[in-house]
């Protein structure tokens, strides 16, 4: 059991480790959600990561790091073969004999200690990505961070990407070239995410997300200024647009990807999206899913992933959604296209794919929405029969 800040188990090394990442078999428990959640659903928690009384708890941090909180809790709550790894992950990881895993890409997922140690670096480009929020983006935002606003590169009826002339003239008026290193947050993961996607597609090479967005840094004590930043625009992004067009795909690759025997399209709507028992959404009529799709896991609701977050809304656990995913068959030799309502959850599910090391992997951009808005594409409702 680790209960160190997610961003050690990930794989950046915030300690003296020899080796980022964790022990192999690990499971992730930041000691810092003692603090953030009331007892019973800390217990819900633990059960559900299979932390359970029955099990033998080896618990280990940093060296010297106080294990004796999250012992206690343990103990209320039942457990009674307990350990504490007191030589810490220092001694584990200074073995290079001894197994450790890290998150493929882990670096493009940074944490607010990086972000207040590297805001000044020359090419890094800050940015709180919104949806009609400019407001709150004015009251206070993360230093330094210019706002980019998501209705710039979604148009209607469907919410697609804009065209690609649209999202070059954004780009440059933002100062974003493709060497830029590109930092995104957001009040909503989703909508950072869908900006990040965005860029990719286009050919920013480095691209990051901080995780657990503008709250992971309020929670970590920085200061933050109001106002309004403004960009510095450039003339020229470096390479034509899009760099990347197999990171979304259209109606026709979509029906292309459902037709191909490694093709893989993955809903990660809610289940009651899902099965058809709602739309999601006040403004599309249809229930349903397309026809062939998958279910990825997802949330309770069009605005929640709680299948892919930790309870401080960072990114879940990797392995948890791994296995996830191995129970849904979304494998790594499948091409895989993950779609929502309109492309939001879908990208922030797009982009830990991309963190875990995911090929072949893509965004149905127009999802249910644009799909449910022609009555000849197929539609499926109910609960999907077991495989065999």
């Amino acid at each position: 059991m680790d209960v160190r800040p997610s961003a050690a188990y990930n794989g950046w090394q915030l300690g003296d480790e020899a080796r980022g990442g964790h022990i192999r078999g690990a499971v992730s428990f930041p000691s810092s959600w003692i603090q953030d959640l009331p007892r019973p659903d800390l217990e819900v928690l633990l059960g559900a990561k299979g932390i359970l009384p029955e099990k033998k708890v080896i618990i280990y941090g940093y060296e010297g790091e106080d294990c004796s909180v999250m012992a206690d809790l343990l103990q209320g709550s039942g457990f009674q073969n307990l350990f504490v790894y007191e030589a810490g992950l220092q001694a584990w990881a200074a073995d290079p004999g001894l197994p450790m895993d890290h998150l493929t890409n882990y670096g493009k997922l940074v944490y607010p200690d990086w972000i207040e140690k590297n805001m000044s670096v020359e090419g890094l480009c800050l940015f709180e990505v919104s949806y009609e929020g400019f407001e709150a983006y004015q009251a206070g935002h993360i230093p330094g961070a210019v706002y980019f606003d998501l209705a710039s590169i979604e148009c209607a009826p469907t919410w697609n990407l804009c065209s690609n002339d649209e999202l070059l003239e954004l780009l440059l008026s933002l100062g974003i070239t493709y060497k830029s290193q590109a930092v995104l947050y957001g009040r909503n993961a989703m909508a950072a995410a869908r900006a990040a996607t965005a860029l990719m597609y286009a050919g920013v090479e480095d691209v990051h997300l901080l995780d657990g967005g503008f709250d992971a840094w309020t929670r970590a004590g920085y200061a933050v200024e109001t106002g309004v930043r403004q960009p510095i625009p450039v003339g020229d992004f470096g390479r034509d647009i899009p760099a990347h067009p197999e990171y979304i795909l259209d109606m026709d690759g979509t029906k292309a990807l459902l037709a191909d025997d490694r093709g893989l399209l993955v809903s990660v709507r809610s289940w009651d999206e899902f099965i058809g028992k709602t739309s999601g959404y006040d403004y599309i009529k249809s229930k349903g899913r397309i026809a062939g799709a998958v279910w990825g896991y997802s949330g309770s609701d069009p605005h929640q992933l709680q299948d892919y977050r930790n309870p401080d809304n960072s990114m879940r656990s990797y392995h948890e959604i791994e296995s996830n995913w191995q129970r849904a068959g979304i494998t790594p030799d499948k091409k895989v296209a993950f779609y929502c309502g309109s492309g939001w959850r879908a990208s922030e599910v797009f982009f830990y794919a991309y963190l875990m090391g995911r090929r072949d992997i893509a965004v149905y951009d127009g999802g249910w929405l644009e799909w449910s808005g022609n009555a000849d594409n197929p539609i499926e409702q109910g609960v999907p029969d077991s495989p065999e």
